[in-house]
């Protein structure tokens, strides 16, 4: 819907300026006029070029967080939801995120329910968010919920900011350590080669088999690119096969050093979705058909799909979940508490916290143990390789001593 940009005088006779979204130029003079406000002028907003494009940005956790927390306050204070729209239009800074905001309040203008208007936009607001707002709103909680909306999208932003960190840092050091000893296996070590050919004396074995490498990685680097690069590609494709993402999600998760790590992130990440999801009211075979889709693990995913079929059916939340491994007992038995004590919701909170603890010490812990094993990594290897040109040199001075 077209935007227009308005400048009238108020009843008061203050001279007022803003946006409007209106099918046409006409339409939006009317709805000026009605709201009293005379000597309108009005002229259509020049369109964003980068509207609707990737190069618009996407809408970031701090911008839904701030969203949320502004958009309860003002509904808990009692400003209409067309009004709370429009002050958020005027100044939420996400561009995309403001026109999303101006299409639903015209959405809603038209008779469509919050709820309905957000559904529209599921690249913004997910299906966890329009949830959640669709029982907020038929149960007349909309600002507690929006509330808790903020209130777990700024937890599972810091949740993935840890397991972000604990990945980056070790994959930085790898990088690191492979260019590093590239660059001496390319430009260095042949230069060295050159040298001892011209004393033309043997050479200890650690500098041969490493003369033998350099000249391995230089005649053959275009192809060990090419490779690598293929590897990559086709690890893409097998993990966008389900068998081949479910293979790759259950042994991420038994790795010796970053498995612990996932399990707990993956069990947090669980038990608060399902937590907020069924303190708003949502109903739980919705709510974990939804959690099923945002585990970002298809092990959790299966689990919970099993744990969904067998709440369906009548039974228990905690059996089908004890059987995908994942869950430790501790999880599993304080779900089946929550269960029987009709507190499910308020003991999922309660794990969902004690695992972002355990989330941070397991962090802190790699952390602390990777840094001085990629020290010692790095001085093995570049040390190793630079010991091993200077054998040959130290032997040429035994030699001549």
């Amino acid at each position: 819907m077209p935007i227009f940009i308005y400048k009238a005088k108020s009843r008061s006779g203050r001279t007022m300026k803003g946006d409007l979204d209106a099918p046409s130029i006409e339409f939006a003079e009317n709805i000026l006029r009605r709201k009293g406000f005379t000597n309108v002028r009005l002229k259509p907003k020049p369109k964003d070029l980068l509207e609707g494009t990737f190069l618009e940005g996407s809408v970031d956790s701090r911008a839904m967080v701030v969203f949320s927390r502004q958009f309860a306050t003002m509904i808990n204070a009692g400003v209409p939801i067309l009004q709370a729209l429009q002050i958020m239009c005027e100044q939420t800074e996400n561009p995309k995120l403001r026109r999303k905001l101006y299409t639903v309040r015209t959405d809603i203008e038209g008779g469509s329910s919050l709820y309905e208007a957000l559904k529209k936009h599921p690249d913004v607001f997910d299906a966890l968010y329009t949830n959640m707002v669709n029982a907020g709103e038929a149960g007349g909680i909309l600002d507690q919920v929006l509330t808790r909306l903020a209130e777990y999208i700024e937890k599972a932003a810091k949740l993935k900011a840890k397991i972000k960190g604990a990945m980056i840092y070790p994959a930085v050091i790898v990088t690191v350590a492979v260019a590093v000893i590239a660059v001496i296996l390319i430009f260095v070590i042949p230069t060295f080669e050159q040298m001892f050919r011209d004393f033309g004396s043997g050479l200890p074995a650690p500098t041969q088999f490493v003369i033998d490498l350099s000249n391995f990685v230089t005649s053959n680097a275009l192809y060990l690119v090419v490779g690598f690069i293929a590897f990559l590609v086709g690890f893409r494709y097998f993990y966008k096969w389900e068998k081949g993402q479910i293979l790759v999600d259950r042994w991420v998760l038994f790795l010796p050093v970053f498995g612990p790590l996932l399990r707990k992130a993956a069990v947090a990440k669980f038990s608060r979705t399902l937590s907020t999801m069924v303190s708003s009211g949502v109903p739980i075979l919705n709510a974990l058909d939804i959690v099923s889709k945002t585990s970002g693990n298809k092990t959790v995913e299966r689990g919970v799909i099993e744990a969904r079929k067998s709440i369906a059916e009548g039974q228990t939340l905690a059996e089908p979940l004890d059987e995908t491994g994942v869950f430790p007992p501790m999880v599993i038995h304080m779900i089946a508490i929550g269960e029987a004590t009709g507190a499910l919701d308020s003991m999922l909170s309660k794990i969902a916290d004690f695992y972002d603890d355990e989330v941070d010490v397991a962090v802190d812990a790699l952390t602390a143990m990777l840094e001085p094993l990629m020290i010692v990594f790095l001085g093995v290897v570049v040390g190793g390789l630079v010991i091993s040109m200077y054998l040959p040199i130290f032997s040429i001075a035994d030699t001549v001593a």
